[in-house]
């Protein structure tokens, strides 16, 4: 593989030619020398028990092959897929429950580093979970909040919590078809029960757990752990910021958090800003005090803070390459043990902070939400101390690009009308009258077995070329912000003249950045609020929507991809597809997953043709719902969509003519 196919991104292909000549291994060339095993990759191999590992393959009726015990390809398949998405709500949803417990103790006074930040976000919470909040103390609602959270991880009959935020219809699918979600650890542990050896055998009964499982991700996991985040740490406005690996100063102290946890890296922001910690590191020779993130740990500071990325999931082994990182501070996923390896030819510290994540050969510092803030100018003076240590070594690039972050929920819900008018509606009206052709989620990992980031860069102008609205997450919001992609100017430059006229309206991106990768809760709750807004489907399913993640790499991102299939959307992934092997186990996903819940699951290896299909989604929906055929350049009303500006006078003469001036 040609250097300069290995990224989409210009300055990672820099550092990969350095890397070349110094004879340093990434892992993209381990994914060009390590070939991924052709039974295991399309879910024919079976390692349910110590018989197997059993590989299912012949010619014939998929039925007839069968493993040792007599399971056939289509069950072992099915229990694969399932087991997938249980691994992946794993991940997200323990991620909740640490966000759930230290809300808890945050309620309780335990801890004196944190507090509720917005208050309004944890009354919008509570008014969601019945819980009275009118003139009750702050943290007496937090309490109640937190602990009705966390039954969502008790619960042993009924429904989670945040199940009712989805539009009624699709709550009636999910009923119909049993796959309404009890509780996370419930969930998870049935998938893991259902598909040990000698337990379920029928592929259609495993998958309809398997997005139950999802379910109890997308609507309990996912969602509390974005809610809890915005509670505490600040619910996101946009903010500018910068991208790339010319983040990094030569002359500054530099860290940079990794991972997924968002608790520890908002302390190490509050830390390096202090003027003592500030001044120990001028003491060590450095003018201050950088910090940098990468992958969704990134993801979070950025949205809050401003705080620059230097990417997604395969920029990690790429940043330390610079010479110029101090100190990589990691916590949970995504995270490539080989940091540590690399980091013994440079100077750069590997620091882990989780008890469920450490690294042979990194130094380990126990994370503790009770003294924060002491954990946090710990690792701070680390990495300080370590600047003196810095040599020359390494391919310091320099270049960097701005970027626009912070898009919540709330915040397109006010961008659509201020404070007092803030609702989905306009949105809704300009996929009505064909401005927006319909939305797309990009989302998913970055990966070493493409072009890595080239498809989500290729994908994101194609669809913005064609005037649908994309909504990114995770390592996409990376490999977009890495671009260049993340900014107003990119809709006068490349978007389709419906949506640059929307988006020159409202004043934004034509690709909004709407956090990390359990932030596609919040994509489920834009999504509900256009089905309450009205004038479109009164479901999710038969929006014109559609979720897409051309590299995806993680468990988590199938979990992800079938929560949005339950939920009505249709869902293409990039690459083989990990089913391949069972043409029945594909048509459930495919052909009897859209008759149910109006969503389906594609895996798609060329670009364009993920286009294609999204686009094809997105233009059968309008028809679907009656919409007028959208025409490139030609919408369904000559209505004028108004600006701010506009609508403010519009309020203006409304009140005149409320008071008879």
């Amino acid at each position: 593989m040609e250097t300069r196919k290995k990224s989409g991104h210009t300055d990672a292909n820099v550092i990969l030619k350095w890397a070349e000549g110094q004879k340093i291994e990434t892992v993209f060339e381990r994914a060009s020398r390590i070939k991924p095993c052709p039974i295991g990759k399309a879910g024919a191999c079976c390692k349910s028990c110590h018989i197997g590992p059993c590989r299912l393959i012949g010619k014939g009726d998929e039925n007839d092959i069968i493993g040792v015990c007599g399971a056939s390809l289509p069950t072992v398949v099915a229990r694969n897929f399932a087991r997938t998405i249980a691994s992946g709500t794993a991940a997200h949803s323990d991620h909740a429950r640490d966000m759930a417990l230290t809300l808890l103790a945050v309620a309780k006074g335990e801890t004196k580093d944190f507090q509720i930040t917005d208050i309004k976000k944890l009354y919008r919470v509570a008014s969601i979970l019945d819980i009275d909040f009118e003139g009750r103390p702050v943290n007496e609602v937090a309490l109640d909040v937190a602990n009705k959270f966390i039954e969502d991880f008790q619960r042993q009959t009924g429904e989670m919590n945040y199940i009712k935020r989805a539009p009624k219809k699709t709550q009636e699918r999910w009923k119909k078809w049993g796959i309404t979600p009890r509780n996370v650890d419930r969930e998870i542990a049935e998938t893991l029960h259902r598909t040990t050896m000698g337990v379920d055998h029928e592929p259609d009964n495993i998958l309809l757990h398997g997005l139950r499982t999802a379910l109890a991700d997308g609507w309990g996991g996912c969602m509390i752990s974005t809610d809890i985040t915005d509670i505490l740490f600040g619910t996101p406005t946009p903010i500018k910021t910068e991208a790339s690996f010319g983040i990094f100063k030569e002359d500054e102290v530099n860290l940079v958090v990794h991972g997924h946890e968002p608790t520890l890296s908002e302390k190490i922001v509050d830390v390096v800003s202090e003027p003592e910690i500030i001044e120990y590191a001028k003491s060590k020779g450095a003018k201050g005090i950088n910090l940098g993130g990468m992958c969704c740990t990134a993801n979070e500071v950025l949205m809050r803070h401003g705080i620059p990325t230097a990417g997604g999931f395969t920029n990690q082994e790429l940043g330390l390459l610079t010479g110029l990182v101090d100190a990589i501070i990691v916590d949970v996923q995504c995270i490539m043990p080989v940091l540590v390896d690399i980091s013994k030819q440079f100077h750069t510290k590997i620091i882990t902070t989780s008890e469920k994540g450490k690294m042979k050969g990194a130094i380990h510092i126990q994370y503790d939400e009770h003294k924060a803030k002491d954990v946090a100018r710990q690792i701070v003076k680390l990495a300080c101390d370590n600047f003196q240590n810095r040599t020359k070594k390494g391919s310091h690039v320099t270049a960097k690009y701005p970027m626009i972050g912070g898009f919540s929920h709330e915040y397109i819900e006010y961008m659509q009308g201020g404070k007092w008018r803030a609702s989905f509606r306009p949105l809704n009206d300009a996929i009505i009258a064909g401005r927006i052709r319909g939305v797309v989620g990009l989302a998913g990992c970055d990966s070493p077995r493409v072009q890595s980031t080239g498809m989500h860069k290729y994908i994101a102008t194609e669809l913005i070329k064609n005037d649908v609205l994309v909504l990114s997450t995770g390592c996409g919001s990376a490999s977009c912000g890495t671009a260049g992609y993340l900014t107003p100017e990119m809709a006068l430059e490349n978007a389709g003249p419906g949506l640059r006229e929307v988006c020159e309206a409202i004043g934004i991106p034509p690709i909004l950045h709407l956090g990390a990768c359990v932030d596609n809760s919040r994509i489920l709750t834009i999504l509900s609020a256009m089905v309450d807004e009205g004038g479109l489907s009164d479901e999710i399913g038969g929006m014109p929507g559609v979720g897409i993640a051309p590299e995806w790499m993680s468990e988590k991102a199938i979990a992800i991809g079938c929560y949005f299939v339950a939920s009505g959307v249709p869902v293409i992934f990039g690459g083989e597809s990990p089913v391949k092997a069972s043409p029945e186990v594909t048509k459930i996903l495919t052909e009897i997953w859209i008759e149910r819940f109006r969503g389906a699951f594609h895996f798609e290896e060329d670009p364009q043709k993920i286009v294609d299909i999204a686009l094809n989604y997105i233009d059968n929906a309008r028809e679907g719902l009656k919409l007028k055929k959208y025409e490139p350049g030609k919408f369904a009303t000559e209505r004028k969509l108004l600006d701010m500006a506009a609508r403010r006078e519009i309020e203006k003469g409304a009140g005149r003519a409320h008071v008879g001036l």
